[in-house]
C-alpha cells in the first residue's frame, strides 16, 4: 500500500512540477479566489498556512488580503521542532524575519506559537473523500492528532492531484474541504 501512495504522491509532484509558468499561473489564480472565498464564509481569528514549496499554489497574498480586512487577526505557518513530533505554528506576518528549515521551507524566525482554528494544508494527492497525500513525513497528521480543539481543515492544491483514492491509512485525517482551480469542495463534514 505504501508503494502505491508513494507512486501517487510522486506522480503528482512531478506533474505540478513540469507545469509551464504560463499554464500554472492561471491554476494558482483561479485557487487563491476560491480560498479567499472560503475564508470569507468562515468565522474564525487565526489560521495557518505553509509557506509554497515545489511549485505549491503561494497562498500568501490571501492571508496577507485576509489579515487586513479585519483587525485581531493572526496568521502562523508550521514549525517542525523535531523529527516525528506535531508541528508547533509560529506567527506570522508580512514583516516576519524568514529563515530556511532543515527541508529549505521558509519559517518565522520567531514568533507567539498560536493555536490556529483553521489549517491550510497542501497536498500533492487528494481523493473525494478528503484524504490528501502531503510528502509522507506524516507531520500533520501527528499534529492533527495532537490538537485540542481539532482545528477546520482544507487541503490546497490543484486537480491534477485528483485520484481514485489516496488509499488512507488509518492515521489519516481528511481535510473539511479540497480547494482546488475548479472551486471549493465540502468534504468530510466542510460546510
Amino acid at each position: 500500500m505504501e508503494i502505491q501512495r508513494k507512486q501517487l504522491r510522486d506522480a503528482a509532484i512531478r506533474t505540478r512540477e513540469q507545469l509551464a509558468a504560463t499554464d500554472r499561473a492561471p491554476l494558482e489564480t483561479a485557487v487563491q479566489t476560491h480560498v479567499a472565498a472560503l475564508l470569507d464564509r468562515l468565522d474564525i481569528h487565526r489560521l495557518a498556512f505553509c509557506w509554497p514549496y515545489r511549485s505549491e499554489p503561494d497562498l500568501r497574498p490571501v492571508v496577507v488580503d485576509w489579515l487586513d480586512a479585519a483587525p485581531g487577526r493572526q496568521a502562523a505557518l508550521p514549525v517542525m521542532v523535531a523529527p516525528a513530533r506535531p508541528l508547533k505554528f509560529r506567527e506570522w506576518t508580512p514583516a516576519s524575519a524568514m529563515v530556511p528549515d532543515m527541508h529549505g521551507i521558509f519559517i518565522p524566525a520567531d514568533g507567539a506559537e498560536l493555536t490556529p482554528e483553521l489549517l491550510l494544508i497542501p497536498l500533492n494527492a487528494f481523493d473525494a473523500a478528503g484524504y490528501r497525500l502531503g510528502y509522507g513525513g506524516g507531520y500533520f497528521d501527528r499534529t492533527l492528532a495532537a490538537l485540542s480543539p481539532a482545528p477546520r481543515t482544507v487541503g490546497v492544491g490543484f486537480e491534477l492531484g485528483r485520484v481514485d483514492t489516496t488509499h488512507p491509512q488509518l492515521h489519516d485525517h481528511p481535510m473539511h474541504w479540497i480547494v482546488t482551480e475548479a472551486g471549493i469542495h465540502p468534504v468530510g463534514g466542510g460546510a
